[in-house]
Order: C-alpha cells, then sequence, then structure tokens
C-alpha cells in the first residue's frame, strides 16, 4: 500500500516509511535476530506456518496485545479492536503479530476473596506482555486495554520493554437506564444498600441489575478505568481521544487502526516509550486527571508506571503536582454525569487545551502521533455553550485537588483520600473496627455503623489481604443507607474510582506489616483533615507507644500459590505495590 493511501485511511498525519530495505535492520532491531540468516530457517519455518510469506520477513514485527475474555463485558469486545490495530499496523508497512494475556473482572469479583486477585492481575499481565514481546523478537507493539488492571498493565510493560508501543483504551460502556434515568455498575452496588434498608424492594433490585450494563465496554463514570484512559492520553502514550471514546464506535475501531499505523512510524523513527514518558509527562497525566476527578487508584498505577520507566515520582509528588489545580468535572461517582456524557461535548481534549492554555501542562512533552501535546491540542475547539458538565475555571467544584495525601500517626508513611469537598474537609468520629471487607459490609447492611462513626476495615493491604481489595461493595453500602455525608472508611486496603464519600485508603505501613491501623480499638477517636492532610488516632502518645509495643501483626495468611509470591515480593502502596522493586 502506498503512503499516501495509509494517510487517507488514518486520521493522522503520520509520515510512514514503508519497504525498508530487507538488508536495512534499523526498524527491525529483535525480529532481524529471529528471521535472518540461513541458520534461522527453523524460525521462519515456524512463522510460516501462522501466515509469514517471504515478504513479511522483511517488515518490522509488531505484536498486538490483546486482553479480550469473556470474563467481563470490559474486554469482551477487544480482539474485535485488535483485528483493526492489526491491520493498521500491515498496510503501514509491518507485519503484526496478535496474542492474547489475562484479564479479571473487578466488578465480578468485588466484595469476594476473588478480588485479591485483582491487582496481582496487573503484575502477572505486564510480566506477560513482556514475555511474549521479548522472546518472540518483537520490534515493537500495540497494547489494547479495557478494565482497571490490564490498563496500567500494559503501561508497564509499555515502560519496562521500552521498545516502540502505542496504548488503546477499549473504550467506556453506555450507560443502562432505570425509571428513566442513566445507571451504570455503581448504581447496582448502591442500591444494595437501599434494599438493606427497605428503600426498594426484590424487583426493583432485579430491574436495577438487568439493565445497568447493557454491552461492551468500561465502567461508565470516571472511574479507575476512565481515569487511567486519561492518564495515559495525556503521558503522551495513546492517540489523540483514545480515552473518549465508545467503546462499540466507529471511532474507537479508527483509533486502533491509526495505532497500528502509528507504532510503524514509531518503529521506524527509533521513538521509544521513555522518548514520551519523562517526569514532565507524569506531570501533565496528574494535572489532568486532578481536573477531571480521577480515581485514587491514580497515585497506585502512575506510581508503578513510573517505576517501570525508572522515573522518579513519589506519593507526595500527587500533593505537590496538584496544588493549584481546581477540580472541575462534575462526573459519577461524586457528580452527575458519565463518560458518555463528557465524549458527546468533545471528551478531555478541550480540557487539556485549557490546561495547557493557562501554563499547567508541560507543551513540549512528545507523544505517540509524534506531535508534541501543545502541537496536537493545537486546533482543539473550547467545550459548547451551555454544558455544565466541565465547570468554567472561575466556578470549580473545589479550588484545589481532590487527591489527598495524608500523613500522621495513623499513617506514618502516606494514606491517599479522594475528597471533592461535597462531603467536607474535615471528618473525627469514632472507630468501628473489622478485620476485613466481608465483616464491614455485614456491619454496615446490618445497620452497625451510624452517623459520627469511622468505619476501620484493615488487614487489606497488598501483604495482609493479600491483593489489596477494593472497598467498593461497603462505600455504596454506606451510600445506599444514606450515610455518605455521616460515615466516614478508613482501609489498609484500596477504594474503587466508583467509591465516593469521606473515604481514606492505601493506609501505609499496613496492618499485616505491623502499622498503626492494627492498633485501633472500637470507640476510638480519629480525625481527618483533608487542608490539613492530616490523619490521626487521637490517643495518648503514651497509650499509642503501648499498643504498637505489644501488637502482634498476622502478616500473610497465605502460604503457596500466586497470592503467596506476591506477597512476598509486593511493596507498600506508596511505592505502587510493585513487585520488582530491588530484586
Amino acid at each position: 500500500m502506498a503512503e499516501s493511501q495509509v494517510k487517507s485511511i488514518s486520521n493522522l498525519n503520520l509520515v510512514v516509511a514503508l519497504n525498508q530495505s530487507s538488508s536495512d535492520n534499523t526498524s527491525r532491531p529483535f525480529s532481524s535476530q529471529v528471521v535472518d540468516g540461513d541458520h534461522r530457517a527453523p524460525n521462519r519455518s515456524m512463522l510460516r506456518a501462522v501466515g509469514f510469506g517471504d515478504e513479511d520477513f522483511k517488515k518490522p514485527q509488531v505484536g498486538i496485545a490483546s486482553t479480550w475474555s469473556m470474563v467481563t463485558p470490559c474486554n469482551m469486545h477487544i480482539n474485535d479492536l485488535a483485528k483493526e490495530a492489526l491491520r493498521g499496523s500491515n498496510d503501514a508497512g509491518g507485519k503484526g503479530v496478535e496474542f492474547n494475556t489475562i484479564t479479571v473482572s473487578d466488578g465480578i469479583s468485588m466484595g469476594t476473596k476473588g478480588m485479591r486477585y485483582s491487582l496481582v492481575s496487573r503484575e502477572v499481565i505486564a510480566d506477560s506482555i513482556e514475555t511474549v514481546v521479548c522472546a518472540e523478537g518483537m520490534d515493537g507493539f500495540v497494547a489494547i486495554g479495557g478494565c482497571d488492571k490490564n490498563m496500567p498493565a500494559c503501561m508497564m510493560a509499555i515502560a519496562r520493554i521500552n521498545r516502540p508501543a502505542v496504548f488503546v483504551y477499549g473504550g467506556t460502556i453506555m450507560p443502562g437506564f432505570h425509571k428513566e434515568e442513566p445507571i451504570d455498575i455503581v448504581s447496582i452496588f448502591e442500591a444494595v444498600g437501599k434494599h438493606a434498608r427497605k428503600e426498594i424492594d426484590d424487583a426493583e433490585l432485579k430491574q436495577i441489575e438487568c439493565n445497568a450494563i447493557p454491552g461492551p465496554g468500561s465502567c461508565g463514570g470516571m472511574y479507575t478505568a476512565n481515569t487511567m484512559a486519561s492518564a495515559i492520553e495525556a503521558l503522551g502514550m495513546s492517540l489523540p481521544n483514545s480515552s473518549a471514546q465508545a467503546a462499540i464506535s466507529d471511532a474507537k475501531k479508527m483509533d486502533c487502526y491509526d495505532a497500528g499505523v502509528a507504532v510503524v512510524n514509531l518503529v521506524n523513527k527509533g521513538i521509544k516509550p521513555r522518548d514520551i514518558l519523562t517526569r514532565k509527562s507524569f506531570e501533565n497525566a496528574i494535572i489532568t486527571c486532578t481536573a477531571l476527578g480521577g480515581s485514587t487508584n491514580l497515585v497506585l498505577h502512575l506510581l508503578a508506571i513510573a517505576h517501570s520507566a525508572e522515573i522518579d515520582l513519589s506519593i507526595d509528588d500527587f500533593a505537590k503536582i496538584g496544588e493549584g489545580v481546581p477540580l472541575l468535572c462534575d462526573v459519577k461517582p461524586f457528580g452527575r454525569y458519565t463518560m458518555s456524557e463528557l465524549i458527546k461535548i468533545g471528551g478531555i481534549r478541550p480540557l487539556m487545551k485549557m490546561l495547557l492554555d493557562r501554563g499547567l501542562l508541560h507543551g513540549e512533552c512528545m507523544t505517540v502521533s509524534g506531535l508534541t501535546m501543545a502541537e496536537s491540542l493545537q486546533d482543539v475547539e473550547p467545550y459548547p455553550e451551555g454544558q455544565d458538565i466541565v465547570r468554567e475555571w472561575d466556578n470549580p467544584i473545589k479550588t484545589e485537588t481532590h487527591l489527598r495525601i495524608l500523613k500522621g500517626n495513623l499513617a506514618p508513611t502516606g494514606a491517599v483520600g479522594k475528597i471533592t469537598g461535597k462531603e467536607g474537609l474535615h471528618f473525627q468520629g469514632t472507630a468501628k473496627v473489622y478485620e476485613g471487607e466481608e465483616d464491614a459490609l455485614q456491619g454496615i447492611l446490618r445497620g452497625d455503623v451510624v452517623k459520627g462513626n469511622i468505619v476501620v476495615i484493615r488487614n487489606e493491604g497488598p501483604v495482609g489481604g493479600p491483593g489489596m481489595r477494593e472497598m467498593l461493595s461497603p462505600t455504596s453500602a454506606v451510600a445506599g443507607r444514606g450515610l455518605i455525608m455521616d460515615v466516614a472508611l478508613i482501609t489498609d486496603g484500596r477504594f474503587s474510582g466508583g467509591s465516593h464519600g469521606f473515604d481514606v485508603g492505601h493506609i501505609t505501613p499496613e496492618a499485616a506489616l505491623g502499622g498503626p491501623i492494627g492498633i485501633v480499638k472500637d470507640g476510638d477517636e480519629i480525625e481527618i483533615d483533608a487542608k490539613k492532610n492530616t490523619i490521626q488516632l487521637l490517643i495518648s502518645d503514651e497509650d499509642y507507644e503501648s499498643r504498637m509495643e505489644n501488637y502482634q501483626p498476622s502478616g500473610c495468611p497465605e502460604k503457596r500459590g500466586i497470592l503467596a509470591k506476591y506477597a512476598k515480593t509486593v511493596t507498600s502502596a506508596s511505592f505502587g505495590a510493585v513487585t520488582d522493586k530491588d530484586l
């Protein structure tokens, strides 16, 4: 296919160097080692069986890493998208090779012991992509993710391997409807709480259950999937608008095709992920997602991606970088609108243009499109008049970041809260302590938790869980019981991107490793201050020291299998819960 034809199919203005000379290995630094020379006849023979012809051995090999699975609606359509990326890479002069990796569903495993495997799967997916790309000598790759953990996992692999790559977001789900109102996965979790307090009956609960998830795509609010998609675009590692396209749209198919074209361009030009992933690009991602109202999981995952890229980023940087960045987007879970509605008014790019024009983004950062961030945003139009999804600059939901990095005698090495201001900026209450998520959920649904309580859920950290489960079921039960403004929750586990309320997670050190959250007793007073960014157990210094001295942490409850292996190598949540630090 001629270069002009590639351009006419693609939305991108890419200059793709086609028809590389077979003697020129600059665009095939890895595949040439596998297929060139008489001694590689056996290798070529195996590849002929999977569709290679003579000319294909002269082309750069492009992996298409698909996270397709019928385990979850987030990923059920991704093989179709992978074929578009394959077509784009082949049309641009590469030789695409599809392969799969695993995924698990947070939404399905939520509230069960199966959720312990969610964060673990991030490491498995990153390791598996690295294994295939490096074992097979691929010169570059496209990674397509569509759910909370496989998206940062793809990025960890991209950063770690450092071969030309483009990430593609599988796209957001369309909303379901109940009583003519849009609903999503969080609506069901909160309906469980409403059902427990007799606000809705069995029939209505069933109606919500049956209507909330209408088809393919990731959960529809500014939850973790859409947060990470936005962050990856702001990092420069996905193409323009990849974060803001419906899963079942023609735009998403074109995004995948363009990614296949773009990765060949990157291969031919020798542009690698670490040319794009810089300290400044991470600042762009943090600032963009702060304005969007992104999930607390952003902290955990960006720390992990930065570690893979060997970039110095700490939990404290989120507070510094987000300082002075207003929360502008009225999106779920704390707001009114879904991602599909944000897409209709232009997605995140007009917001990014606003941030750039105000000097908050680093416009010189390179992106996988081949353009700088400033160049890619140059012609972006502002949001339409009259929309109220994204607020005007001088009328924010909150004047400063909602992602609060809290420290104090309950979290000496840090904790993360998503506090938008709607729930207030200060909470002091009495502890209601639970040794795990299931006990907490049952207590909330029974009515044990009352106004003024701070629910403490411990032994749910990366080691103590193991796996650092998300507490969406307890937070949704609190919301469903009408206590969202009157009860706080704290945990050494995580909160889902769908959680909202006065919630503080990622408390470190975790209870299983001797952290102070392990010494809290029922009835203790706890103070959370989102202005001072402190979280304190209000007991005397003498009592605190005595409890800490006598506390016997539980450690990891698993002794064999992947959970035990994970717990042996995983770092603190304040370091991104990575498993390859200082090995």
